[in-house]
């Protein structure tokens, strides 16, 4: 490598969305050139343990946050670690697996910015935080058919964990770069996992393109599905980018191109259409769907990524 791996760190409560984000990310910089550490695989105690001693994965205590900080900081500096591997599939663990750090290493799950040590690991800090009514929906659906719960136990499962959610998942928001909020059109429309609008926090912690410029390129005769406005989060001030549902492939292409003319490193999506993987979503019944507003937000932080392998050339 001619650089230092890139770190992304993604968090988010438990159903967020994290995979999915991560997935469209993948399309674009190629699978190749990724690693995708899941700090769920640092969890201290199996599922069967953790039932016994009334803890939940959510909680700091129940996670070796000290091994996973230092296999952060070893990945950063590009050398291998032997990982942990937890299966959710069984709630038990797996042998551990040899992992290389590639150019860009995305790191997905619920408590990687809980400590100043982790944080300092990271180029580009991303906070899912989805309307809380979808969070359950795309949680209750995973569960079921990916770790073969009822529907019954996932929601006792996020009974359960609502307090530390609160204590030690949501506070870590202030410390990221880039929140993603997805919410439904209206509060009367019905949750559809492919038509959400999606509202993009911006602080001040990293260089952010000149997103004025997609605002400025939508049509007058129409109402506009993207807006950019000053507001506050967290007590902090922000610059929020709203992406409504009905954005459609014209803004994801002014946004690629803004991402091309600023890194030529991109040459290899900036020649081809965009990806139609990118901002693929399984709806609630199944029909795989494209949304544009996540397409954007997933070549936005992309773009970070990019921007970060500049200052390490």
């Amino acid at each position: 490598m001619n650089h230092r791996p890139i770190l992304l760190g993604i968090v988010g409560d438990s159903g967020a969305g994290k995979t999915t984000l991560t997935s469209g990310i993948a399309q674009i910089l190629g699978q190749e050139n990724i690693t995708v550490i899941g700090t769920d695989d640092y969890h201290r105690y199996d599922r069967l343990q953790r039932t016994e001693i009334g803890i939940t994965a959510l909680h700091p205590d129940c996670n070796y946050l000290d091994i996973m900080q230092q296999h952060l900081t070893l990945l950063r500096s590009g050398q291998p670690i032997l990982k942990p591997i937890y299966n959710h599939n069984t709630g038990t663990f797996d042998p551990p697996q040899y992992i290389k750090p590639n150019k860009f290493i995305i790191v997905e799950g619920l408590l990687g910015y809980s400590t100043p040590a982790l944080r300092e690991c990271y180029d580009v800090k991303v906070y899912l935080a989805p309307q809380e009514s979808i969070r359950y929906g795309w949680k209750i659906k995973r569960d079921i058919l990916n770790r073969g719960y009822t529907e019954a136990q996932v929601l006792t499962e996020l009974e359960k964990r609502e307090a530390d959610s609160a204590q030690f998942i949501q506070p870590q928001r202030q410390w990221a770069d880039l929140a993603i909020v997805f919410y439904p059109p209206s509060h009367e429309a019905e949750v559809s996992s492919g038509h959400l609008n999606v509202k993009l926090i911006l602080r001040p912690t990293i260089s952010h393109p000149d997103l004025s410029k997609i605002v400025a390129s939508q049509s007058s005769d129409e109402p506009p599905t993207i807006r950019l406005t000053l507001d506050r989060d967290m007590g902090k001030p922000v610059d929020v980018l709203e992406v409504d549902a009905q954005a459609n492939r014209d803004a994801v292409k002014v946004l690629g191109r803004m991402i091309c003319n600023d890194l030529p490193e991109l040459h290899s999506f900036c020649d081809r259409e965009i990806d139609p993987n990118l901002g693929k979503i399984t709806d609630t019944t199944g029909a795989i769907l494209q949304s544009y507003p996540l397409a954007l937000t997933q070549l936005l932080i992309t773009y970070h990524m990019l921007k970060a392998t500049q200052n390490y050339h």
